[in-house]
């Protein structure tokens, strides 16, 4: 393998044998041999589940890659494959370097020893000397903030001391890869930071990164890269954008059929087939749709200062607004409103939905059509922001998509205003002297 990259996986499968009734794995060990014998075609006493189906995918040194799909997709496995704590099935996985891995919570660790005992025992794993493992071991103990327990055994530790410990021990081996599968999850947000803040660092030192989330923010802010993984299959892999986009999609279901046809935008064409005012705008090669059909947006545009025209610029200090038009296809809806700006990772800025601001709209009847006006002053720091535009429907804390645009196209904020952070809080500032 080329040292240009980090790991390379080619073809990657893995297949589990799910035997519904113990007595069907002695079965299958000696009645596939019997029949074989006695010139039988052999007989399969287990069903095949495929946690990973032709994987394919190559991370170069120094990059960061975010893994992201639903619960059971095949996210962990893949990762237990690459670190070698799971054999594949079928293709071939290469790797480049130390690999450090944060997968099941307290994986590696024996919970009968101390805290001290497992650092040394972890860090003999990754390769580390006596010596190397003494001069660090401070460090490890610091960084983890429970030197105060690290004498006891782990099996007395809590979720987030196991964590903190492992974390602190995979940093401290200085591997050449870091793969973490939501382990930070179970840390305190004080702690999250620290790690997050940590693993910028190892980016910034050439760190190649992997690691699973389902925080789209988290993804957005730290990756490259994305891969999205589905039943076993990866879907999607690149632009973090156009990933998170296509995510958002999944979680919302697919657009139907039915949908598509009335409304003359199949997914992924890049194209919209709306009203007047949204053929004035270029439409982002990373869109994506999504909803159920139950409302469909007819037109959208964004205006500045009253001034009822689109545009696809804007100030800093302009009073902005932005409407969407949306007609009902069935009776009986509460839709909700909304939008928001994302940055080009597909990380959520700001935005808002009318149930938001306690504005409420029930029982709207089929045909029924409604324009939705958000009003508000730009307090975004200068750049370029995706808008994302949707209708659905919140009810006992569920939410139903009607309508969705996923980076629908791209707004220019102008201004030499200095923005710490994503947004301006224009605070009235008050001084004295005292």
């Amino acid at each position: 393998m080329s040292s240009e990259f980090a790991i390379k996986v080619e073809n990657l499968s893995k297949c589990y044998q799910i035997y519904e009734q113990p007595h069907n794995r002695l079965k299958q060990f000696f009645l596939p041999r019997i029949r074989r014998l006695i010139g039988l075609p052999p007989k399969q006493y287990y069903k095949e589940f495929w946690a990973l189906k032709d994987v394919s995918f190559e991370v170069k040194n120094g990059e960061t890659v975010g893994i992201i799909g639903r619960n059971g997709s095949g996210k962990s496995t893949l990762l237990q494959t690459i670190c070698g704590t799971l054999n594949p099935t079928g293709g071939s996985i290469q790797t480049n370097g130390r690999i450090a891995a944060l997968l099941e919570l307290g994986s590696g660790f024996n919970p009968e020893f101390t805290g001290r005992e497992n650092i040394y025992l972890n860090a003999k794993i990754f390769g580390l000397t006596d010596a190397e493992i003494d001069s660090r071991y401070s460090r490890i103990v610091s960084f983890s903030e429970i030197s105060e327990f690290i004498d006891q055994p782990i099996k007395t530790y809590s979720s987030g001391m196991t964590m903190r410990l492992a974390f602190s021990v995979a940093i401290h081996v200085e591997p050449r890869i870091l793969i973490v599968d939501e382990a930070l999850a179970v840390g305190d947000f004080a702690f999250q930071e620290k790690c997050y803040k940590r693993i910028k660092e190892m980016k910034s030192m050439g760190v190649t990164i992997l690691f699973v989330t389902h925080d789209v923010n988290a993804l957005s802010a730290f990756c490259d890269e994305a891969l999205l993984l589905s039943n076993g299959v990866l879907l999607s892999k690149g632009d973090v954008n156009r990933v998170v986009n296509e995510y958002k999609r999944i979680l919302s279901g697919p657009v139907s059929k039915d949908f598509e046809d009335t409304v003359k935008a199949p997914l992924g064409s890049g194209l919209i087939s709306l009203r007047k005012n949204s053929e004035f705008y270029q439409i982002s090669k990373s869109l994506h749709r999504s909803g159920d059909g139950s409302a469909t947006i007819l037109d959208w545009f964004v205006a500045v200062n009253g001034v009822y025209e689109p545009v696809s610029t804007i100030e800093f200090g302009d009073i902005c607004s932005i409407v969407i038009e949306f007609k009902c296809n069935k009776s009986n809806l509460s839709p909700n409103a909304g939008f928001y700006f994302s940055n080009e990772k597909g990380l959520e800025i700001a935005g808002s939905a009318i149930n938001h601001e306690d504005v409420f709209i029930h029982h709207l009847s089929e045909n029924d059509r409604l324009r939705v006006e958000f009003r508000f002053l730009v307090t975004l720091r200068p750049g370029v922001y995706f808008l994302n535009l949707g209708v659905s429907e919140h009810r006992d804390d569920n939410v139903t998509a009607y309508d969705r645009y996923y980076s629908l196209t791209e707004i220019h904020v102008l201004g030499k205003k200095i923005v710490m952070g994503h947004c301006s809080l224009m605070p009235k500032i008050e001084v004295k002297k005292i």
